[in-house]
């Protein structure tokens, strides 16, 4: 029996993680060091609208948030009457004194039988989009866009797929990216 050399094992560990990690081509960014989140304070901007679904978006973003090390009392979460105000809500955060780290903005538009859908998501995102980059300040964005229930349903689990821990994690990665160039 031949034994296969311990580093080549290591190896094909190492790429069965990366390949058990890739979602659809995007690879996970390297994990948070120990501590570097600590200091971060976090504003998440949740919509009333199919509140049962955007809980569930808000309690990914608070696993996402602890995962990657921020501290419970560091997160505030803040509700909106729907999606078209969370740009306002937004940038109000984004001028205050002191200011949060980052903003995970979180809800959901359905697609109904008029237009309503088409301006609602895309002023939601121009918005948002915009206090972001006038700001410079992470914003993740977990606003679902989808054709019915049962599709926001599902990008609302109780694991990583929910796209409210994918949209803090994301806002998370932009904040080290932007305090990395910063230093």
């Amino acid at each position: 029996m031949r034994l296969t050399p311990v580093r080549t094992v290591q190896h094909r560990i190492h790429q069965t993680l990366v390949t058990l990690q890739t979602k659809n081509g995007y690879a996970l960014p390297p994990k948070p060091q120990r501590g570097e989140f600590v200091d971060a304070r976090v504003a998440i901007l949740a919509t009333r609208w199919n509140v049962d679904i955007v809980d569930a978006l808000v309690d990914g973003a608070r696993r996402g948030l602890r995962a990657w090390g921020v501290i419970d009392t560091n997160i505030e979460l803040l509700r909106v009457p729907g999606a078209f105000e969370l740009p306002l809500a937004a940038a109000v955060l984004a001028r205050r004194k002191p200011c949060c780290d980052g903003i995970v903005a979180l809800g959901v538009v359905i697609r109904g039988e008029t237009p309503h859908f088409d301006f609602v998501a895309g002023e939601c995102a121009r918005g948002l989009r915009e206090v972001s980059v006038r700001r410079r300040l992470p914003l993740g964005f977990g606003v679902l866009t989808v054709d019915d229930p049962q599709q926001a349903r599902r990008r609302a689990g109780p694991r990583r797929a929910n796209k409210g821990y994918e949209a803090a994690t994301a806002m998370l990665e932009m904040l080290r990216l932007l305090r990395s160039v910063s230093a």
